[in-house]
């Protein structure tokens, strides 16, 4: 019952951290904004999954490979921004 709730929990939080980088991402239009917006859904989506797992196990290899696509969002924003096209 606690797990459900902390993954609850930690899910909306996801939500709301994806919704306030796309209100940035929107005003500014930087990608690294919408990379961040998608890791925080990535993130709140895999947690969703996780709810409606009989016995959630966090040392699942699918919540690695989840979690490796959201972090490869942020590395290539970054590498993006870095050494993307010149403005």
């Amino acid at each position: 019952m606690a797990v459900s709730f902390l993954l609850g929990v930690i899910c909306a939080l996801s939500f709301v951290a994806c919704v306030f980088f796309l209100k940035f991402w929107r005003d500014t239009r930087d990608s690294l904004f919408a990379a961040f917006a998608a890791f925080f859904f990535i993130e709140g989506a895999g947690r969703v999954a996780l709810l409606f797992v009989a016995h959630p196990n966090e040392g699942s290899p699918w919540i690695y490979l989840v979690r490796l696509l959201a972090f490869l969002f942020i590395l290539f924003a970054i590498l993006y921004k870095n050494y993307g096209t010149a403005r």
